[in-house]
């Protein structure tokens, strides 16, 4: 008797579900995702040739608007939280008054000690105010910080 040979089946993989698994994986990362909220306040840097580079993590953000107020911001959510509150965690920055800077600045050194000072001045902001903030600064004993300018090329200054 011959052996009789069976005709081999092909293996069939159905792909509709590896497709809806692939888009709910892209929806989930597209929904949770955390995009850098709006700023608090519009500020035009002014020109410098500086190239140095701003740290990603642990900065403390002073930023001074044209009109004179003063906004305090962090780079972390949670130092934003300590310090201002959870309902402020998801801004940008909070507006201070001057009078109040010096304690929280103190609150903020106090609870991360690596935090860098950076100031970010409007280019029509009166000096005065940036003179007062560098004075609180100095009596808060953040003796380093920095200015935060635009890197200026001469297509920028219609050289």
């Amino acid at each position: 008797m011959p052996k009789i040979k069976h005709r081999r089946v092909g293996v069939r993989i159905d792909m509709t579900p590896l497709v809806d698994i692939a888009f709910l994986l892209l929806t989930f990362f597209m929904m949770t995702s955390q995009f850098k909220p709006p700023e608090e306040v519009d500020i035009s840097l002014p020109m410098s040739n500086s190239e140095i580079a701003l740290p990603e993590s642990n900065v403390m953000a002073l930023s001074l608007s044209n009109d004179g107020r003063i906004f305090m911001g962090f780079s972390s959510q949670r130092d934003m939280a300590r310090l201002f509150g959870a309902e402020n965690a998801l801004r940008a920055a909070v507006e201070v008054p001057k009078e109040d800077l010096a304690d929280y600045l103190i609150k903020a050194r106090m609870g991360n000690l690596k935090l860098v000072t950076v100031i970010k001045g409007d280019r029509d902001t009166e000096f005065g105010l940036a003179e007062d903030v560098m004075d609180i600064l100095q009596k808060t004993t953040i003796t380093r910080f920095n200015l935060v300018t635009d890197l200026a090329n001469k297509e920028r200054e219609g050289l």
